[in-house]
């Protein structure tokens, strides 16, 4: 069983950054692909950005929405079972709950369903203001 305990979220002025953090407690988290999730009130939990597991050790093949493309950055530094989330140019939308979730299948490819994942985080609060 993983366990993700997430980090870093907060209030922020729109066109501020954020670093949200994932730590997960496994030995095997060089194994799984990574995906940061966000959760609006009133809307569906929504994929952000994942990065595969690489089969190699050397990082992985990332994905990012459209809406944070150029904005946010994926990336896992595997020594420390952590993935982070850079957040930049922040706008009132991305004004969330953000979840990390492991996907165990290791696909080479990125997945961005919330039923690829198999194990989620309590999720941190983002709040962008205006």
């Amino acid at each position: 069983q993983e366990q993700l305990v997430e980090s870093g979220g907060g209030w922020v002025q729109a066109g501020g950054s954020l670093r949200l953090s994932c730590a997960a407690s496994g030995r095997t988290f060089s194994t799984y692909g990574m995906g940061w999730f966000r959760q609006a009130p009133g809307k569906e939990r929504e994929c952000v950005a994942t990065i595969s597991w690489s089969g190699d050790w050397s990082g992985g093949r990332t994905y990012y929405a459209d809406s944070v493309k150029g904005r946010f950055t994926i990336s896992r530094d595997n020594a420390k079972n952590t993935v982070y989330l850079q957040m930049n140019s922040l706008k009132p939308e991305d004004t969330a709950v953000y979840y990390c979730a492991a996907d165990s299948s290791r696909a080479l490819l990125p997945r961005t369903r919330v039923r690829d994942y198999d194990y989620w985080g309590q999720g941190t609060q983002v709040t962008v203001s205006s």
